[in-house]
């Protein structure tokens, strides 16, 4: 799909359009996207609106309906949903994969291809307007083009690999795009976490694609694994369980090496 000498090239490094590279013909539908629509629950921030970079509130195309147990849910108005829609605004649906098997075996297909868990999520543009401004993800992409046309403008990265919580700001976007691209059904776009992109459905047609987020591995998420098992682990022969939460203690507590006032230990 993305190249033979994807994974030694471009892979975490730069982005990359395969034109054609799909059979896109029965994996999402605007009638598929319809019946999931009005078949299932799908509240925000699920499904939500976007326009020029701010999400739209949600009562502008929603009806609160209270249920017997006094809890409120957002019911589509689909009047209402068109308007905001002709308005310019950008439908996002995310997990898509978990609501349509097409999409769901397409995930499944790259989990093989590169290892790594992924989530799909649905946009639907009919105006040229822009839903999320520019701007860069956490996590690496593989977009493919349903039906229509969408302009991917690439910007390039002020901060190479980016997380959602960093210690340092990735600052201004750069105002010149380093590629300008129009993707068509069936069409491929690979894009690095930390590439600043716009996208736009301003090719006179309206747009559907779906956006394939790959799970990001970091040193960070893997220290964060170790500091969980660090929780419970061997110190001097005993088995130590450190919890701040802990508020009482065997009759056989005879401290920790830690030191932690919070902590028991138990004979190894």
């Amino acid at each position: 799909m993305l190249g033979e000498d994807f994974l030694a090239q471009a892979l975490h490094r730069e982005h990359r359009h395969v034109p054609g590279a799909l059979d896109v013909a029965g994996l999402m539908t605007w009638d598929d996207l319809n019946h999931i629509l009005s078949g299932h629950r799908l509240e925000p921030p699920r499904m939500r609106l976007s326009r020029d970079g701010e999400t739209l509130l949600v009562g502008g195309y929603t009806t609160p309906v209270a249920t017997c147990r006094h809890t409120v849910w957002h019911r589509l108005h689909p009047a209402e949903l068109h308007a905001r829609l002709k308005e310019g605004a950008s439908l996002a649906l995310d997990s898509v994969d978990e609501l349509h098997p097409p999409i769901a075996r397409l995930c499944e297909a790259i989990e093989r291809e590169l290892r790594t868990r992924v989530q799909a999520n649905l946009y639907a543009s009919w105006t040229g307007t822009e839903g999320f401004g520019v701007h860069w993800d956490d996590h690496d992409t593989v977009i493919v083009q349903l039906d229509g046309a969408k302009r991917w403008r690439v910007y390039g990265t002020t901060r190479p690999f980016p997380l959602y919580r960093d210690i340092e700001d990735p600052g201004e976007a750069p105002t010149a795009p380093v590629a300008d691209l129009v993707l068509r059904p069936g069409d491929v776009l690979y894009m690095p976490r930390g590439v600043w992109h716009a996208v736009s459905a301003d090719q006179g047609t309206r747009s559907l694609h779906v956006t394939c987020g790959l799970q990001t591995h970091t040193a960070t998420a893997l220290m964060a694994r170790v500091s969980e098992q660090l929780l419970t682990h061997e110190t001097g022969g005993a088995t130590c369980r450190c919890s701040p939460h802990r508020t009482s203690r065997p009759t056989s507590w005879t401290g920790c090496a830690s030191g932690s006032p919070n902590c028991w230990t138990t004979p190894s």
